[in-house]
């Protein structure tokens, strides 16, 4: 939900703390993302609900991570990146889905493009450093991409 609602990469969704949340504004502080860039990502509705169920279930834990799973050996352990590209990609494949993590997070570019968000915020909320970069993620054959 967070790299779909917020554009996230499959790394900052590992890498969160719960001191990166800031629900009462609807924010979440992405620290040291690609290029070690921070950047701020406003949460949809539908992914803040998704989140405070989440949170509800782990309260037990104290960790600062956000996302833990339980190992075999019923030790916790934090959400690895790898982790979660193999599990993502198992689910969809049960589903009949060809789809990986990272296209969620170019479905978000073009959904916020398609709503008349301009490319620069579409730059912005995604971390690209270069235009070009969130043009190739908009397919520029957008005629909206072009002009702006």
């Amino acid at each position: 939900m967070l790299m779909l609602r917020c554009g996230l990469r499959v790394e900052e969704v590992a890498q969160l703390t719960l001191g990166a949340l800031d629900l009462p504004r609807s924010q979440l502080f992405v620290y040291h993302g690609k290029g070690a860039k921070d950047r701020v990502v406003y949460l949809s509705h539908d992914a803040q609900q998704a989140l405070l169920e989440y949170l509800k279930s782990r309260s037990f834990l104290r960790a600062k991570r956000l996302f833990w799973w339980i190992r075999a050996a019923a030790r916790e352990s934090h959400l690895g990146a790898r982790y979660s590209e193999t599990h993502g990609a198992v689910m969809h494949a049960k589903q009949g889905l060809k789809v990986c993590c990272h296209q969620l997070r170019h479905t978000m570019a073009c959904q916020l493009l398609h709503a008349d968000a301009d490319l620069v915020t579409i730059q912005d909320l995604l971390g690209h450093s270069r235009i070009k970069t969130t043009q190739r993620y908009c397919q520029v054959s957008n005629l909206k991409v072009q002009r702006d």
